[in-house]
């Protein structure tokens, strides 16, 4: 007789953990080893970057929370670390902003290095929670997945300006450790990560919740439940109460409740667009519904090997959610904050979980799908990337100006740089960059205070025939401001800009290389770039001169 339709095994629940075991094998030594480079390999290019960034800090969040918390004298103000930054908490950003420019000369690049072992250690508190009846190779390709999309290109921003990276990443990665301890059974590590985590930065609020639900899933006692819960409530309650009136970072304070849902969706999908918001939106939607079904199993049947996974996926969407109730604006690329650089982690995270946590329901897809699904996976979103990572190199190309603006003390220029004139006391007497010996204007020979023979620079035509060529975009009258232009010298850029007074006195200096406006490719010659300067307080005209390979040309 025919089994009634009821009775019928569901198709849709996951095959037992036991099939994992029995269905697949490891592969073969070298294999496993060349999944392993494969996995270091994104971080080597991160760590490469980071070490080729440059030494200037040239965001205005440094500059900023540096002057809040330091003295003209440079003493450190600890109350003030204490204060909110972008109505968030920021002790440990700022503790290390200030070690930084007190004991490594104010280098961007000793922050970005950090920043790149931060997230190594992300990735290795997420590969810890793995479980132990994955075969060996599957757990070295769900690693190498989980490294290729935490060191995304991305996400470069947050290693090429350590502003950025030191603002989000320490919260992050305490919150990825704080989620490997809880997943682990250990309440008492994850608590305190998670409290190094609220130190750094409000992306860490929301991990309290997600402690508590690993603990609900892990079935553990009430009471590991009940104290994380509590603990994130008093908390969320508390920065609710403390942080400045008003929105931050020119947020909306609409209602806008479709806004904010694409940015949610976004966010979780950013892998997956440099800057058009309805393919990240797309991606963020089907992630967040696949995680979802993938959720349902792991709720009703709490398998412990799930808890951690499904506490990352949470603390992902919480972390987007936040994203959406206080940065929603339209005032970015594409039109959807979702999709800037830094925000890349959660989506980072939220796709880890979604595979680590289909890599456990589905035990009988095939190892040699996985693998070429986490190639496919690390290579594709990584090369979609490299368009983002372009566009953050080009945005903070012009900041380099900062460095000179600040030694010269030019008060329009930093103030269109966005630089606080105020921190330039504290790091001076710090001997922080750029008031450190290592400061240079780039010529290979002169530097500010040097004295130039202004009778031996050739002059420069601004068009026709000739090896030099150049021009201001408008007459240089105020030392203290930027001045723009345009260079071609034997049909390549300066090496660098200087400016003078009028008895040759180097007084300033700029910067070169930079793209063409759209004013200046209408009158340039071909082969210009465009340069910026700007000098310090001086009497009498301003002489702007190019220098190349020694030589000096007379723009003005």
């Amino acid at each position: 007789m025919a089994q009634p339709a009821l009775d019928a095994p569901d198709v849709t629940a996951p095959i037992p953990r036991t099939t994992a075991k029995v269905r697949r094998t490891s592969a073969p030594p070298l294999g496993v080893s060349a999944l392993w480079v494969f996995t270091a390999v994104p971080a080597a290019l991160a760590l490469l970057a980071a070490v080729r960034a440059p030494k200037m800090h040239v965001l205005l969040d440094f500059w900023h929370v540096f002057a809040k918390i330091t003295d003209d004298n440079g003493h450190l103000l600890l109350g003030q670390v204490f204060t909110y930054h972008l109505d968030q908490p920021f002790v440990v950003p700022s503790l290390l902003f200030y070690a930084d420019a007190a004991w490594f000369d104010g280098d961007n690049r000793v922050l970005t290095v950090l920043t790149i072992a931060l997230l190594a250690v992300a990735v290795f508190a997420l590969h810890t929670m793995l479980p132990r009846h994955l075969n060996t190779t599957t757990r070295v390709a769900l690693t190498a997945a989980m490294s290729w999309l935490l060191f995304s290109s991305h996400a470069t921003e947050l290693w090429l300006q350590s502003t950025n990276g030191i603002s989000w990443v320490p919260a992050v990665t305490f919150c990825t450790i704080a989620i490997a301890c809880a997943h682990h059974g250990r309440p008492i590590g994850a608590y305190v990560a998670a409290a190094l985590g609220c130190l750094s930065f409000g992306a860490a609020l929301p991990i309290w919740l997600a402690i508590a639900f690993i603990a609900w899933l892990r079935k553990e006692s009430r009471l590991h439940v009940v104290v994380p819960a509590a603990a994130g409530m008093v908390i969320l309650a508390a920065w609710w109460l403390t942080k400045p009136a008003g929105t931050q970072s020119g947020a909306t304070a609409a209602f806008d409740p479709d806004g904010r849902l694409s940015v949610v969706a976004a966010a979780v999908g950013g892998l997956w667009s440099v800057d058009i918001a309805v393919l990240a939106v797309i991606a963020g939607g089907l992630t967040i519904a696949m995680l979802a079904l993938l959720l349902r199993h792991t709720i009703t049947d709490r398998p412990t090997a799930d808890a951690g996974w499904a506490g990352l996926a949470c603390y992902a969407f919480a972390l987007a959610l936040m994203l959406a109730l206080g940065r929603t604006t339209t005032n970015v690329p594409g039109g959807n904050v979702g999709l800037i650089s830094r925000y890349v982690l959660v989506a980072a995270l939220a796709t880890i979980a979604l595979l680590v946590l289909t890599t456990l329901h589905r035990p009988q897809w095939s190892q040699r799908y996985l693998v070429v699904a986490v190639v496919a996976l690390s290579l594709v979103t990584h090369a979609i990337g490299g368009g983002k990572a372009d566009q953050v190199r080009r945005s903070y190309t012009p900041l380099s100006l900062s460095a000179i603006a600040l030694r010269v003390d030019a008060p329009a220029a930093l103030e269109a740089l966005h630089i606080q004139r105020a921190a330039a006391p504290a790091a001076h007497a710090l001997r922080a960059y750029p008031f450190s010996s290592a400061f240079t204007l780039g010529c290979h020979g002169p530097e500010l205070g040097s004295h130039l023979e202004l009778t031996t620079a050739q002059p420069m035509s601004t068009g026709g025939p000739g090896t030099a060529r150049g021009a201001l975009d408008t007459p240089a009258t105020d030392a203290g401001a930027i001045t723009t232009g345009w260079a071609v010298i034997n049909g390549t850029q300066p090496d660098c800009i200087l400016i003078t007074d009028q008895t040759g006195t180097v007084t300033g200096g700029g910067i070169t290389g930079l793209p063409l406006t759209a004013g200046q490719a209408t009158t340039a010659s071909p082969g210009a770039t465009a340069w910026q300067a700007t000098a310090g307080p001086m009497n009498g005209p301003l002489t702007v001169l190019a220098v190349q390979s020694g030589r000096l040309y007379r723009i003005s």
